[in-house]
């Protein structure tokens, strides 16, 4: 039996009850999950400080001393365990919660003790809770680097803290076998990298932090190697598999639309987009193409010429957009562009009425409807097309693949897909979650927009913004202003939508100025009427809640201020900038926060004052949050990486995917022998995983 494979409960100190939670809490089966299950970080055992010196300390610290007394106090779940230490300089006291009955035994008065842990300020004096506590007699002098693991409550109570995985992975580590390779020699020689069993010893028991360093390395570009691989090898089948129609010509319909119909020239940007759609629509293969541009790079614009190269050559076209709010502008926008036109474009929502809906189903199957624009009731079965040949999804995050699923069935062979989003997705994120689509980026600005300025200001400046939002006013512009709260929060002072409502209303009172509100608990009629209020400009200020994130598009509206911006994710506030700036006059981004601010928070609001630029937003989004955070718990869950950090190893996926695309122009078929390595353990990969990177 494959020794990497035994049942973890066969490892010495194990037993079937520890593996049982071993199991249920961190997934650990098998001898190889033990030892995939990586250190997230290193204790530098080398240094120590005195007791003295800890109020100057901002991390944990490694102490040398004495236990003085020891004492127990509190039953069940208040039970606390408490132990006086002392050194030369000083006394601490210790305190323990959790694990207490594997604590006790260790300590020991009158012996040498080693403690580690992160120092409170708890009132006026200073603690450690629940610190590591080892006899000094017994700490291996000659490490310097121990590694630290992550583990639960339920772990710690049965002795499986970090100490005691630690404890594990040792015993394990002593019985190791030579290993398996899992990479080509050859890669290992160009990019002198270590060898699994080197790497995987270095990286629980490293020699020194070069060795931890490099061990790493490797450990995360194997992982990336094999996630690129994988991507790559589901993009090359699903182009082998999958037939697209043919778009032969780009058709009168595009030309006529082209020459005489575009509100503005198109940028450099749209021009190649557009050469790379229709290259794709000659190549015989299923379009998957995902379009990515800042907030009013012109996408639109781009999704219509798409549609109309499939209506000019007899196909019909659909866009979905996430909201009734965002698919009823498209289908507006849409329609005045093309009112010169013989395209015929409909609307489905789910406030279509069934009178309404009879005659479009009609006109869809008769294929007299050329270009359908809705939300997600055009995914419904009744929705049936004569000849569906191209669809354009807007948002594509607030869709699930399954949903894109049945777009592709609405035809016999499945339609061209062009998704779209206006959140800029870092290099990296672009690489690996939508590694299996093409991606174009627009990125240049219609020529005539001017970069939206943005200011920071705190509560104390209220009174000079209101005066700065009358100016603007005055001048004939209108006004954003954006909270994240509908109802009081009773946990958090934040400002809410129907305090600011009355608040706004005081400040700019009728019959000078009229005030729209919308949210979410609105009933889409009631929503409709306060938007349409603000297009028409009857009114000058909208107060609404996220709901203006994506949605009405108003060229006069040149201030967009964002209430308790410190509770908003950059991408978020970069997305609600955009709903300004769309005009040819100068607009403002002005961020409302409390005094109070974390350090992210204020990085968060530096970054976006200094930067209109949404792919560094993104970037920095990145580095804050974390992939997960910042595609949905879903997609990142997909990944399962257990040590690469999309967030920090950039430069490891770009080489990961190079060595993994320069692999397979050369071999197709993995069939030379020096690839058979990689053969095998992706064929494992792909019978075991979900095609969850499949978009449509």
């Amino acid at each position: 039996m494959n020794f990497l494979q035994t049942s973890i409960e066969f490892l010495k100190g194990v037993g079937p009850q520890r593996a049982e939670l071993l199991k249920s809490e961190l997934d650990i089966h098998t001898y190889e999950d033990l030892l995939n299950h990586f250190p997230f970080r290193y204790i530098d055992r080398s240094q120590y400080h005195t007791v003295a010196e800890l109020p100057q300390v901002d991390t944990a610290v490694q102490l040398r001393g004495y236990i003085i007394e020891v004492k127990e106090s509190g039953v069940g779940k208040r039970r606390k365990l408490t132990a006086k230490f002392e050194d030369h300089t000083g006394m601490i006291e210790l305190i323990w919660f959790q694990g207490i009955k594997w604590i006790l035994p260790a300590l020991k008065k009158g012996v040498e003790l080693q403690v580690y842990g992160k120092p409170k300020l708890f009132g006026k004096s200073w603690n450690i809770p629940h610190p590591e506590v080892t006899e000094f007699s017994k700490v291996k002098q000659e490490v310097g680097l121990q590694p630290v693991y992550s583990t639960t409550e339920k772990l710690t109570d049965k002795g499986l803290h970090s100490k005691g995985i630690e404890k594990l992975l040792n015993s394990l580590i002593e019985q190791l076998p030579i290993l398996p390779e899992t990479l080509p020699a050859q890669l290992l020689n160009h990019l002198r990298l270590m060898d699994r069993r080197t790497a995987l010893i270095q990286i629980h028991q490293p020699a020194g932090e070069e060795q931890a360093i490099k061990a790493r390395g490797r450990l995360k570009f194997e992982e990336l190697f094999y996630l690129q691989m994988e991507l790559l090898v589901r993009k090359q089948l699903s182009v082998q598999k999958t037939k697209g129609f043919i778009f032969p010509d780009v058709g009168n319909l595009f030309t006529d639309f082209y020459n005489r119909g575009l509100p503005f020239d198109l940028t450099g940007a749209q021009k190649r987009v557009l050469k790379e759609i229709r290259k794709d629509f000659l190549n015989g293969h299923h379009m998957n193409r995902l379009l990515q541009g800042d907030v009013g790079a012109g996408k639109t614009l781009v999704a219509l010429l798409t549609a109309l190269m499939g209506i000019g050559n007899g196909f019909q076209a659909a866009l979905i957009a996430p909201t009734e709010i965002l698919a009823t502008q498209h289908f507006e926008t849409i329609r005045e562009l093309l009112k010169d036109f013989p395209v015929k474009t409909a609307l489905l929502t789910g406030s279509s009425k069934t009178k309404e809906r009879r005659i479009l189903h009609e006109e869809l199957l008769s294929g007299e409807i050329h270009l359908l624009i809705g939300t997600h009731a055009l995914l419904e079965n009744t929705v049936q097309f004569q000849n569906l040949g191209i669809v354009i999804i807007d948002e594509q995050h607030r869709f699930g693949v399954a949903q894109r699923a049945k777009m592709r069935r609405k035809n016999t062979t499945p339609p061209h897909v062009l998704i779209m989003t206006a959140t800029p997705i870092p290099r990296t994120l672009a690489m690996t979650f939508y590694g299996d689509l093409d991606v174009s980026v627009i990125d240049e600005l219609p020529p005539g927009r001017k970069p939206i300025t943005t200011v920071h200001r705190m509560e104390n400046s209220r009174l000079q913004v209101f005066g700065f939002l009358k100016e603007e006013i005055n001048k004939g512009r209108q006004v954003y202003i954006v909270y994240p709260l509908i109802n009081e929060s009773e946990t958090l002072d934040f400002n809410n939508l129907m305090d600011g409502y009355e608040a706004i209303s005081r400040a700019f009172p009728l019959p000078a100025y009229r005030v729209s509100m919308v949210h979410g608990k609105l009933k889409p009629e009631e929503k409709e009427f306060e938007m349409q209020r603000f297009v028409k400009g009857e009114t000058q200020i909208m107060v609404a809640t996220t709901v203006i994130e994506v949605g009405v598009n108003v060229p006069n509206a040149s201030v967009m201020i964002i209430e308790s911006a410190e509770r908003f994710g950059l991408s978020q506030l970069h997305q609600l900038r955009g709903r300004v700036g769309r005009g040819a006059e100068q607009s403002y981004c002005i961020l409302m926060t409390g005094n109070k601010l974390s350090k992210e928070t204020k990085k968060r609001l530096e970054t976006m004052v200094r930067t209109n630029d949404g792919f560094e937003i993104a970037e920095v989004d990145l580095q804050l949050r974390g992939p997960g955070d910042l595609l949905g718990t879903q997609q990142s869950g997909a990944l399962n990486l257990k040590i690469a950090d999309l967030a920090k190893d950039a430069q490891i996926v770009v080489r990961a995917r190079e060595e993994a695309r320069s692999i397979l122009e050369k071999d197709p078929n993995l069939e030379l022998p020096e690839h058979a390595v990689v053969r095998t353990i992706l064929t494992t990969i792909l019978k075991k995983k979900p095609n969850w990177g499949k978009i449509a």
